[in-house]
């Protein structure tokens, strides 16, 4: 006998990304520029204070909801941030990571055959969270011409009679685009005519260069009681592990996410949580100094790909870059596994992040210079060869 799988369940395909890198971690000397997690070691502060927080004994459940400081830490920052402030007491929910977060967000809202947009292409877990809320996921494809932005017209051209949500994620993953102030008020004044909710993921927001400032959506007037703001401390702080990630928005939204939230998690965990008080409450000098590393390695890495012939826009956030790899003749996949079994340099196919992926990699610069310029070299040295393969070949 056989236990039978949910037809939506055996619908959704694996991870393009885990699948990739199961084949990474079985070959030796790899250098990786392709799993989108920080070089960088939590800071020392914010380790001693989940240490001191287990030696404390803390290590019993925290409300639903999370630990109250937490969630007046999260306030605080998101002002400081945006703009708009949030009421720790019904507004802010803490979750296990930020992908948890997007999960009970689209099933708070989602009823069967509604409909989600997203831009593509983006971070894997977008269409299958919206499958499994049982809700319809449609992709709305940017391309490297529009430096990977969503446009208000095609937002427009893509609405239709059972549209319910669009999703947005700038800084995006994986391709590091941003949008600029007129461009998100283009986005926000589409979805007030159409009465469109909002999920704005900015986990990247903090990693957002050239002395630029990060400018969120739910900042525009009549955009805060439609939206679901969602961030979390993963990328900025290097606090991958702790799986702290947070949503915003209003009462009986945050009210309908807790609900899943307690019967599913019931809460995050609590010496993770008091990490993050300290993350927040003075985490901000050594964020500051990875930003500045991010931004150092981003200008080595776009140059190097442009002198190569591998075609890069200059992201202006996160910390990847999406070059054009056509010019070698190679699908976005033949590229990637033919650079990691000759090259032994491991980046990501294009299309993992949607069918508008292909014709380009991702990579990640969440690497150490030292081995990016390793990795430059060697993929210098793969497309010269392939260039020269694709030119006998054609002759």
């Amino acid at each position: 006998m056989s236990i039978p799988i949910a037809d939506h369940v055996r619908e959704i395909p694996k991870s393009g990304i885990r699948d990739f890198f199961e084949i990474v971690q079985s070959m030796a000397d790899v250098i990786s520029l392709g799993i989108g997690e920080p070089d960088f070691v939590t800071p020392w502060h914010i380790r001693e204070a989940a240490i001191y927080s287990l030696e404390k004994g803390r290590t019993g459940y925290t409300s639903n909801l999370g630990l109250p400081r937490l969630r007046r830490a999260i306030s605080d920052t998101v002002q400081k941030a945006t703009g708009v402030r949030y009421d720790p007491n019904g507004e802010i929910l803490v979750s296990v990571g930020v992908s948890e977060a997007i999960d009970i967000a689209l099933r708070a809202i989602l009823n069967p055959g509604d409909e989600v947009l997203y831009h593509e292409p983006c971070y894997v877990s977008y269409n299958p969270s919206v499958a499994l809320a049982f809700g319809v996921a449609r992709a709305i494809p940017t391309n490297a011409e529009d430096h990977f932005a969503l446009r208000a017209e095609a937002l427009e051209a893509a609405i239709g009679p059972r549209t319910k949500a669009v999703m947005l994620n700038f800084p995006t993953n994986p391709t590091g685009a941003t949008l600029d102030r007129s461009q998100i008020e283009a986005l926000a004044e589409v979805c007030i005519r159409h009465d469109l909710t909002v999920l704005t993921d900015e986990i990247y927001s903090e990693l957002t260069y050239d002395a630029r400032e990060h400018f969120s959506i739910v900042s525009l007037p009549g955009m805060k009681e439609r939206t679901i703001y969602l961030h979390g401390l993963s990328k900025a702080y290097a606090m991958t592990g702790f799986r702290i990630g947070y949503a915003c928005g209003p009462n009986e939204v945050i009210e309908a996410m807790m609900k899943i939230h307690q019967y599913s998690i019931l809460c995050a965990s609590i010496m993770s949580q008091d990490a993050a008080i300290e993350a927040l409450e003075r985490g901000e000098p050594a964020m500051l100094r990875m930003r500045r590393e991010y931004e150092l390695r981003r200008n080595y890495i776009v140059s190097s790909l442009n002198e190569m012939g591998l075609e890069c826009f200059m992201p202006r956030g996160a910390f990847y870059v999406f070059p054009k790899i056509t010019s070698t003749g190679l699908t976005s996949q033949e590229f990637s596994m033919n650079l990691l079994r000759e090259k032994r340099v491991a980046v990501v196919p294009g299309t993992a992040f949607g069918k508008s992926g292909e014709g380009h990699v991702r990579c990640s610069y969440a690497t150490g210079l030292d081995q990016i310029k390793i990795a430059m070299e060697r993929i210098r040295e793969f497309c010269e060869e392939a260039r020269r393969q694709r030119t006998r070949s054609a002759a």
